[in-house]
């Protein structure tokens, strides 16, 4: 006996590419679902943006907060502002911002042809590696504890 239940005799599965219904139906469904199993945390984005004067993107971040939880999606910069600490700032923002809301800890994975060596400098520690990436790389995921209040210090640093 498996946990699985049997198939339903006329339902079909379709598989495709971009589905946009499906997408933003699946994520209301798991929005509601995990709201009520957070005691009714939602999930809020996160963003950061660099312009120059001109109003040039320099670079940005996108992530989101629930609760105690705060995870960067992307992190990007322009090539040729790539090493003047855009990075980093763009980082602590974020930071700052999850800790002013609330958070505890924040998440953020790279691949090992992107910045591995980036994270541990701002004081995150890898938690783990996921092979399988294209080009024989891997998915390497950080996390660091945030201290409430204090402006995306790390804790037991």
């Amino acid at each position: 006996m498996t946990s699985e239940q049997p198939t339903a005799p006329h339902a079909t599965p379709h598989v495709g590419g971009a589905d946009d219904d499906l997408e933003k139906r699946l994520d209301d469904e798991l929005t509601a679902f995990n709201t009520a199993a957070a005691d009714g945390a939602r999930t809020e984005p996160l963003t950061v943006r660099v312009t120059d004067e001109a109003g040039t993107l320099i670079g940005g971040l996108t992530g989101w907060t629930w609760a105690t939880l705060a995870c960067v999606d992307m992190l990007w910069v322009h090539e040729d502002r790539r090493h003047d600490g855009w990075g980093s700032r763009l980082m602590r923002a974020a930071e700052e911002e999850a800790a002013r809301r609330g958070c505890t800890d924040i998440a953020v994975s790279t691949y090992t042809f992107q910045a591995p060596g980036f994270y541990p400098k701002l004081g995150y520690r890898e938690r783990g590696r996921i092979e399988g990436v294209p080009g024989g790389h891997e998915d390497v995921h950080f996390h660091k504890r945030l201290a409430p209040g204090t402006t995306g210090k790390v804790l037991g640093a």
